[in-house]
C-alpha cells in the first residue's frame, strides 16, 4: 500500500474511458522516437501527468518510484551516452535506458488504470463504448490477473524468506525452484480461477448487463483528453517539422 505524504493534490476520480484513451495515446506516442528538444518535452509532458494522478489517488510511493527510474534513464541517456559510446558495458547501459525512457510513460499509465479502476465501472464503461463481450471479459481478467499475480509472489516470497531460501543466503541457486515455479503454477490457477469467476457472475450471458455504477464524463475527463489529444498531435507535427 502507497502511503499518502505532506504532498496534497485533490483526488481525480476520472471515467474508465478517459483513462483507455490516455493508454492509447501515450501507447502511441512510446512507438515513435523523439528526436528533437520539443519532442522530448512533449513526452516528458505526457509521463508526467499519469505521475500526477497516481499522487492525486494517494499512490505516492508508485509515483515517485516511477518518476525516479525515468528521470535517472534520462540523464544516463543524456549525460554518458552518445553515437560514439563503445562497449560491452556501454552497450547495456544504452539497451537499458532506451527500453526504460521509450516504454516507461505506457507502463505508468496503464499501471495507473489498473490500479484506480473498480472492475464493474472497467466493464460499464467498455459497454457503453459497445465493445464486444468477448474482449471486454478478456481485458476485465486481465486487469485483476497481474496485480493478483503480484499479491500471491509477495506470499512466495515472505514464504520462502521464513525457510532462509533468498539472495545471500547461500540458497542463490534455489531460487528459481522454490519461487518461480510456485508462481508459474500460481498463474495458471488464478488465470482459470478469474475466469470462472467471470462465468460466474454472468459475464458471459446473452443479456444486457446493467451496472450499479453511474458512468459520466465529467469537465476534468473532457480537458484531460483534450490535452492529450493536443499533446498527440503537436508530438505528431514534430516528426514533420
Amino acid at each position: 500500500m502507497d502511503t499518502a505524504t505532506t504532498l496534497k493534490i485533490p483526488q481525480l476520480h476520472l471515467d474508465p474511458r478517459t483513462k483507455l484513451f490516455m493508454v492509447f495515446v501515450v501507447s502511441s506516442i512510446v512507438l515513435m522516437t523523439a528526436t528533437t528538444p520539443l519532442a522530448w518535452i512533449l513526452r516528458t509532458m505526457i509521463t508526467i501527468v499519469p505521475l500526477i494522478l497516481l499522487i492525486s489517488e494517494g499512490r505516492t510511493v508508485s509515483a515517485l518510484s516511477f518518476g525516479l527510474l525515468y528521470t535517472g534513464a534520462l540523464l544516463l541517456m543524456w549525460l554518458f551516452l552518445s553515437a560514439e559510446s563503445t562497449g560491452v558495458l556501454m552497450a547495456l547501459l544504452t539497451g537499458y535506458c532506451g527500453i526504460v525512457v521509450q516504454f516507461l510513460p505506457a507502463m505508468i499509465t496503464a499501471w495507473y488504470m489498473i490500479r484506480t479502476t473498480q472492475i464493474g465501472e472497467f466493464l460499464s464503461a467498455m459497454q457503453k463504448m459497445h465493445i464486444p463481450d468477448g474482449l471486454s471479459i478478456s481485458l476485465a481478467v486481465i486487469m485483476r490477473f497481474f496485480p493478483t499475480i503480484k499479491e500471491e509472489y509477495g506470499a512466495i516470497r515472505d514464504a520462502m524468506k521464513m525457510r532462509g531460501i533468498m539472495f545471500g543466503a547461500g540458497h542463490a541457486s534455489k531460487m528459481i525452484e522454490y519461487r518461480l515455479i510456485p508462481l508459474l503454477f500460481s498463474c495458471v490457477s488464478i488465470g482459470d480461477e478469474l475466469s470462472a469467476a467471470a462465468i460466474t457472475r454472468g459475464l458471459g450471458a446473452n443479456v444486457k448487463r446493467t451496472s450499479a455504477t453511474e458512468l459520466k464524463l465529467t469537465t476534468i475527463d473532457l480537458l484531460l483528453m483534450a490535452l492529450f489529444a493536443l499533446l498527440a498531435v503537436a508530438f505528431i507535427l514534430t516528426k514533420f517539422l
